[in-house]
Parts: structure tokens; sequence; C-alpha cells
């Protein structure tokens, strides 16, 4: 997930550090974009926790934080298992969450902008629960159990999504969704 106030449009790009937009550059060319079937594909529940796991794991934090992204599911970098990284504190670790299961969402609803980092330049409202709990594994296989609220529970829930095969796309509303395809469109042409 790029939060709001990471996504970046073409004019904060060009004021970033060279170095950091190179290494943006470089990172999202690892992430799935718009238009590759795996994205639209539930991933595999993860049995092996060995040294390859947590590879993934630290290859897909690198990406994130390279791609100035706060949370990186593995079927954005094409693999299809239930893991993801995130990180919601610049000062934080980055946080492992293997075979993710949404246990329990508050009642209290709020709508919030979020962009994506297989969705480049695309920003659309998600209403989503502000508290949820999540049960899963860590690198290691031990049970871990997260209570998160706001900017922590919405980023749990997109990178979930993705995990079942759900874009932020998904969860706008018609004319938002209609509005960032064409946008995803003209961008393909472009690059063709």
């Amino acid at each position: 997930m790029a939060d709001e106030t990471e996504q970046l449009d073409e004019e904060q790009e060009s004021r970033l550090d060279p170095e950091v937009a190179a290494r943006r550059q470089a990172a999202l060319r690892f992430v799935r974009q718009w238009g590759d079937p795996v994205l639209k594909s539930r991933a595999r529940e993860v049995d092996r926790f060995d040294d390859e796991l947590r590879t993934q794991i630290a290859t897909m934090g690198q990406i994130m934080e390279d791609a100035l992204g706060i949370g990186l599911a593995a079927t954005q970098v094409g693999k299809l298992q239930r893991m993801l990284v995130y990180r919601v504190e610049p000062d934080s670790p980055v946080n492992a969450v293997v075979n993710p299961v949404l246990e329990w969402s508050g009642d209290e609803l709020d709508t919030v902008e979020e962009g994506c980092l297989s969705l480049q330049g695309v920003l659309v409202d998600v209403e989503r629960p502000v508290h949820v709990r999540v049960s899963a594994q860590d690198e290691h296989g031990e049970a871990i159990t997260i209570e998160a609220s706001g900017l922590e529970a919405r980023v749990l829930q997109h990178e979930i999504d993705h995990l079942d095969g759900v874009l932020i796309l998904d969860r706008t509303s018609r004319d938002q969704r209609k509005a960032a395809l064409r946008l995803l469109r003209e961008a393909a042409e472009q690059a063709a």
C-alpha cells in the first residue's frame, strides 16, 4: 500500500533526492502492476517456515521501503503466498505477517483516500473499519495477534485484500473506479 501521503505524483517524485528516486524506480520494477493476473489471484497458505521464507520476507521489506510504501503483499511481487510486510512508523521495524486472518473488525467505519504500489498514480476513497484484530504467524511460524487501529488497521486490511485478490478499485465507488481505470489505461498506452 502506498499511503495517501506517500503516493507520489510526477512533481513530488521530481523533488526526491536523486538517489531515493532511483531506488524507488528500481524497487517498483519488482512490484506487479494493474493488469497482471496475479493481483486478482488468491494466495495459498504458507506451511513452510524456513530460511527461504525469511529471505523472501526480508526482500519484500526492502522493496516496500525502497518504493516508499508502507505495506506490501506477496502477490504484489508475484508470490502466491499468504504473507505481507508493513511499517506505518518510519523508525519502526518492518512487520512480517504470515497467514493472516481478519478475526474481528469494529463497527466504526472511516473513508480515507488510499493509493497502492500496484496502481501507480491512483488514489481512491475506501471505506474500512477503524479497528481490527488479525491472527497470524510470524516469519518463524509462531502465532501472533495484532490489534490495530487507524492507519495500521487500514494497511493490514489493504494488504490482506491483496492476498485475496481484491484491489482498492473493488472497494471504491463506481465513478472513482471508472476514473482510475481510465487513468491506468492512459498510463499503459503512454508506456507502450
